[in-house]
């Protein structure tokens, strides 16, 4: 099989090739040439995926070296924690405000489960559970990103605000997602991705969990680069729990440092999945009693430099990372 540096060094030649004949057909209007883009190179963090954000009253956001925390809200009925309890639209709305006052920076609202065994939802269903609550909390000022794998649910939430868009499927789902980011300038957010939730399970076989997962990743960041989208957008997820069993989920925490090797933004997505069930709480306890898990691996992560931390509950999260600034504040 041909390595990594290889198949990365073609699909850099491969952009540059791009970019060539796009400069020549640009000649002619004026526009200048793209910058080519080394990914062996740390990304900056770019304004959008700061938190910074359009729309009005924008809170102060966190300063760059501040782990985020993305707040889950998930406007469906199915959902593997908390399905249902949030599908209402006033529900919705009212749980978003708690998961902010709870400490959430950001606002992740889905209205499709990709809970294991999970069925596709139309788009015009998730688009109708979704872009209110979005447009809503926007005009609150709160930060918002949008849990889709549909271009076009991407497309209308970011029209109404939304600063992330956090696919998943990395773009795989949709042929027209790539568009939307590349057009919009959203921050992305990369997933590792097998296959559809119904099917995921079925394409979890690694030699080398940590490897494999890194490879694939880093080969879709240079596909979306080649496409048009813009290194700084992004933000890599390793997918804990998405075509990984158990101890595979453990193994892609236990190698953190190799994704952040990559040399962009790194989402760390653990809370409430089934591999921590036992872990630190009763094994068959219900998904919440996993928070305390959740807010572990959220410091672990921290430390390491994750750029965010996805979870259902905040507090205990936001906790454990308040105590942490406090302890590096009085060693500096």
């Amino acid at each position: 099989m041909t390595d990594l540096p290889t198949r990365r060094s073609r699909r850099l030649a491969e952009a540059d090739r791009a970019r060539a004949a796009e400069h020549a057909a640009r000649a002619a209007a004026a526009e200048p040439p793209t910058v080519a883009i080394d990914l062996r190179a740390p990304a900056p963090v770019p304004e959008i995926v700061t938190g910074r954000r359009r729309g009005p009253a924008a809170p102060e956001r966190p300063t760059p070296d501040r782990t985020r925390v993305m707040g889950i809200l998930n406007v469906t009925p199915d959902s593997f924690s908390d399905g249902g309890l949030h599908e209402a639209y006033d529900a919705a709305i009212a749980h978003a405000r708690e998961l902010v006052a709870a400490g959430a920076d950001l606002v992740d609202v889905g209205g499709e489960s990709t809970r294991p065994g999970a069925d596709r939802v139309p788009v015009e269903v998730e688009q109708r559970r979704v872009l209110p609550v979005v447009e809503q909390l926007v005009a609150e000022g709160t930060a918002v990103s949008v849990d889709t794998m549909n271009a076009a649910t991407a497309e209308r939430a970011v029209e109404l605000g939304a600063a992330i868009i956090n696919d998943v499927s990395g773009g795989l789902a949709d042929e027209d997602m790539t568009r939307v980011v590349r057009d919009s300038g959203a921050g992305f957010v990369v997933m590792h991705w097998r296959g559809h939730s119904d099917r995921m399970y079925r394409n979890a076989e690694y030699a080398h969990a940590v490897e494999e997962v890194r490879r694939e990743v880093e080969l879709r960041v240079a596909e979306l680069i080649v496409l048009g989208v813009q290194e700084d957008q992004l933000v890599i997820d390793p997918g804990l729990g998405f075509a990984k069993q158990g101890a595979q989920n453990w193994e892609i925490l236990a190698g953190y440092e190799r994704f952040a090797s990559i040399g962009l933004p790194v989402l760390v997505a653990a809370s409430r999945k089934r591999f921590l069930d036992g872990v630190g709480s009763a094994a068959g306890a219900p998904p919440k009693d996993r928070d305390l898990a959740t807010a572990a691996i959220s410091l672990l992560a921290a430390e390491r430099g994750a750029w965010g931390v996805r979870v259902h509950d905040p507090a205990p999260t936001r906790a454990v990372l308040d105590v942490w600034d406090a302890w590096r504040a009085a060693r500096s």
